[in-house]
């Protein structure tokens, strides 16, 4: 028996689930940091918090490496391609 027929999927597990929620999210604006953002989207909470929440949400851009820097220590800034979320993961 191989490796294959041993991780079958039980049938009453569906293979896809449609997307009916989505999180809020936006591209940032050229020229846009964490808080410019964070006053932009989420002027109702204190800047440095809603910055905090931001990056919270969005690990994949905060934590992102920049190429090239001398310090491997150097994190990303936000670039106009990256999907900012504006709100946390959805409870499924």
């Amino acid at each position: 028996m191989s490796s294959a027929d041993q991780l079958s999927v039980p049938l009453s597990v569906p293979l896809s689930v449609p997307l009916s929620v989505q999180r809020q999210s936006i591209f940032p604006i050229e020229g846009d940091d964490w808080a410019s953002i964070a006053a932009r989207e989420l002027s109702d909470i204190a800047t440095e918090e809603a910055v905090s929440q931001l990056q919270s949400w969005n690990l994949h851009v905060f934590m992102r490496r920049v190429a090239g820097k001398d310090s491997h220590q150097q994190l990303s800034s936000v670039l106009p391609s990256d999907v900012i979320f504006l709100e946390p993961p959805l409870a499924v």
